[in-house]
């Protein structure tokens, strides 16, 4: 256990598995911004390896791997990192535990103010350097959940500005990776590493 950023604490866990068998996670970027630039665990393949040790959970960061940083590494180099352990009988996980769900809380004193960041269909799709919004926690690539204790999932995108234009005093938006949403709203299929 090794303290990080504030309340973020570092775990090694250690996963068994017989040799041929997949750790059965999927993975996505955390997004642009985030904290941790490393990956995270959007999904868990029922009965693999990954959710048979109890010890991994969607939107925990994964550090690295058998001693080897994912930190700031591409996707596509952490997922081959990953499929490279097919074969090991035991891997070894330094992990962040991070909810898939994160909160961002804007102080906006009045509409005249920018909130600091687009959106388009729920997602983030820019954000302003310094502002109120990158101050609060909003990072792009995530999708907006809930803004201020109302469900936003399937509301459509006018109904979503309209909100957040008329949001006043502190904002509390929920927000997760776009694509952890994704998965696990079945729009995009999981690949299993």
């Amino acid at each position: 256990v090794r303290p990080l950023i504030g309340w973020l604490v570092e775990v090694c866990i250690c996963i068994e598995k017989p040799s041929g068998e997949i750790l059965g996670l999927a993975i996505v970027e955390s997004g642009w911004g985030s904290i941790l630039p490393t990956v995270v665990v959007a999904n868990l393949l029922h009965g693999g390896a990954a959710e048979r040790s109890g010890e991994l959970s969607i939107g925990d960061r994964i550090m690295s791997v058998n001693g080897t940083s994912l930190v700031g590494l591409p996707i596509a180099t952490c997922q081959g990192i990953i499929r490279e352990l097919k074969n090991q009988t035991q891997v070894k996980l330094s992990i962040v535990h991070c909810p898939p769900v994160t909160l961002a809380i804007i102080k906006r004193p009045d509409p005249k103010y920018q909130l600091g960041f687009s959106v388009e269909d729920g997602i983030i799709c820019s954000l302003m350097r310094g502002g109120i919004a990158e101050r609060g926690g909003i990072r792009v690539g995530h999708r907006i959940i809930e803004i201020n204790g109302q469900s936003v999932v399937a509301t459509p995108h006018d109904k979503i500005i309209q909100i957040l234009t008329q949001a006043i005093g502190e904002i509390h938006l929920k927000t997760m990776p776009a694509s952890t949403y994704r998965l696990l709203t079945g729009q995009d299929q999981p690949v299993f590493l």
